[in-house]
């Protein structure tokens, strides 16, 4: 390990593969020149997994790239793998990287993350640290991005709530029913849902929202069980997964009965998914991670530090949005665009504010869901 971080940054506007320590571990160095007058930051960008995931760290990689391409930073991407056996060595890559004392930030992401973050972001007080989409801890040398859910859900059901009343496109029916399959009934979750029916509701006041939560992330028959019987039972014509890989097996019961759609979440679905279930996904709400990063430097070049804060990103920082091309442009009506484009307006200037599930204490979401089921 200690070879290879010694090698990290040798070759001026060079990319670099090396063998890492361990089944995962390869790295990506990328430079450029001090251009301008501003501080070029130095970036470690620990990926706990692999590139090519056409989701998270894809998009990380690609916000890091365009703060490269404007010269703003030099950073290194050094991807872990995602085994169990490159697991035991995320630790160690973290450790060893910020004990190197080169990297101005060092980026991590994702729930599977903030214990190995933890333990080693006390040792070393004085490095600084970026998590993004989690909220675990909250540490003096670390920044955590989240990302508005609330909002995204928003801009979901007004979409979902159009669409379902475009009869004319193929598998729409007639009944104004709309689905929503979640991992566990909690708080993260529900904050996608809360948006998602204020949404639905701000284009039809009488919308049905059929919700049913799996229980876990990794289950996606019970998924697949779940959405077959809002299709069947309550003619379900358009369902939103947020459940991981159990939320797919939504998609496949859209697929199967050909009677429905399905909308991703977190990152564009379409383009991970078979032909045959991407013909069937509509859209994918998104949290942009590489805007929110960004933006982060932005903010940090402003002179706002955000050390030790949790930050929530919206829609006016770009940190969450929809999917406009492929099956989005080609199949919604411009009827169904341009009422989307008016719920995003709406919740950009602030016209609408969007609640949200987390800290209510209120049981606010509970009624509104048990209200609106069919």
């Amino acid at each position: 390990m200690k070879k290879l971080l010694s090698l990290l940054l040798t070759s001026a506007l060079a990319v670099t593969m090396l063998a890492g320590c361990g089944s995962g571990g390869d790295t990506t160095t990328t430079e450029t020149a001090d251009t301008g007058d501003g501080k070029v930051y130095n970036v470690c960008n620990l990926v706990n997994g692999n590139l090519g995931d056409k989701s998270f760290f894809d998009s990380a990689e690609a916000g890091l790239k365009e703060l490269q391409d404007a010269g703003r930073i030099t950073y290194t991407t050094i991807e872990m793998g995602g085994t169990t056996e490159d697991e035991a060595k995320w630790e160690s890559y973290l450790e060893e990287v910020s004990a190197s004392g080169e990297y101005d930030l060092i980026v991590v992401g994702t729930f599977q993350m903030p214990e190995y973050l933890k333990n080693v972001s006390e040792r070393y007080p004085d490095q600084k640290y970026l998590i993004y989409d989690d909220t675990t801890y909250t540490l003096p040398n670390v920044v955590n991005l989240s990302y508005a859910q609330n909002d995204l859900g928003y801009m979901v059901g007004a979409y979902a709530a159009a669409m379902t009343t475009a009869t004319d496109v193929e598998k729409i029916n007639e009944d104004a029913v709309i689905g929503f399959v979640g991992g566990v009934d909690s708080p993260v979750i529900n904050d996608f849902l809360y948006g998602y029916i204020l949404g639905a509701q701000s284009v039809n006041p009488d919308i049905k929202v059929d919700t049913r939560y799996i229980g876990n992330y990794i289950d996606p028959a019970k998924g697949k069980e779940l959405a077959e019987s809002m299709i069947n039972d309550n003619n379900c014509d358009i369902i939103w997964g947020v459940a991981g890989n159990a939320g797919n097996g939504a998609a496949e019961a859209c697929l199967e009965t050909g009677k429905a759609y399905f909308i991703g979440v977190d990152s564009d679905q379409e383009s991970t998914f078979s032909a045959e279930m991407a013909g069937i996904t509509l859209t994918s709400g998104l949290k942009n991670i590489g805007d929110s990063l960004v933006w982060f430097f932005d903010e940090w070049d402003a002179g706002n530090e955000y050390w030790g804060q949790q930050i929530l990103i919206g829609i006016n920082e770009g940190g969450v949005g929809l999917v406009t091309d492929k099956n989005y442009d080609k199949i919604s009506p411009d009827s169904v665009k341009e009422t989307v484009d008016n719920a995003v307006a709406a919740v950009t200037n602030g016209e609408v504010e969007v609640p949200s599930a987390i800290g209510d204490t209120t049981n606010a979401v509970v009624e509104l869901r048990e209200s609106v089921r069919p």
